[in-house]
């Protein structure tokens, strides 16, 4: 999203072909859209890194190496300064980064998180290969839009780096 009205759009990571993104709800396949715990999606994005790890991580553990059990300092900045969101306190097999864990199946885990102008899901998905970080918003009252819409293009930038630490940090694992 660019500040208009959620525009579908599919295409690779210019700065790394391994790197796919998806933006804008009708952009993201509905079996991905139904992992989300949100009742209504105001925006959508979903970034694929198609790598090799040499092992078989569970979602859970690619969520972990994205996030961390706890938020750092950048996180909490983000998270609870700019989107105020409540994040647990401390390291819980129940949270991701204080991000309660609210979903779990067969190659995927939800983690939601709300402030008191939006909610939040982050949905991890890992099967054959291929890693997915799903970001789905609702937004709860008017500010949402005007936050999250610069926001959210730092986060598209972002997201792809995420997605290559995280396979870095599971090689090594």
């Amino acid at each position: 999203m660019t500040g208009l009205p959620d525009r579908p759009h599919t295409e690779r990571e210019p700065r790394d072909a391994a790197v796919e993104r998806a933006v804008g709800i009708h952009s993201i396949p509905a079996a991905t859209r139904a992992l989300s715990s949100l009742s209504r999606i105001d925006y959508a994005d979903v970034f694929t890194l198609s790598e090799n790890v040499g092992t078989n991580p569970t979602a859970e553990q690619w969520a972990r190496a994205m996030f961390g059990d706890v938020p750092g300092p950048t996180e909490r900045l983000i998270w609870q300064g700019l989107l105020g969101l409540r994040l647990s306190r401390g390291r819980s097999p129940d949270t991701v980064a204080g991000w309660r864990i609210t979903g779990r199946g067969e190659g995927w885990i939800r983690l939601e998180s709300a402030s008191w102008f939006l909610t939040n899901n982050l949905v991890v998905q890992a099967a054959a290969g291929r890693v997915s970080l799903g970001t789905f918003l609702r937004y709860d009252r008017p500010p949402a839009r005007a936050v999250w819409s610069p926001l959210s293009a730092v986060h598209r930038r972002l997201a792809p780096g995420l997605l290559r630490d995280a396979a870095a940090a599971v090689r090594g694992a």
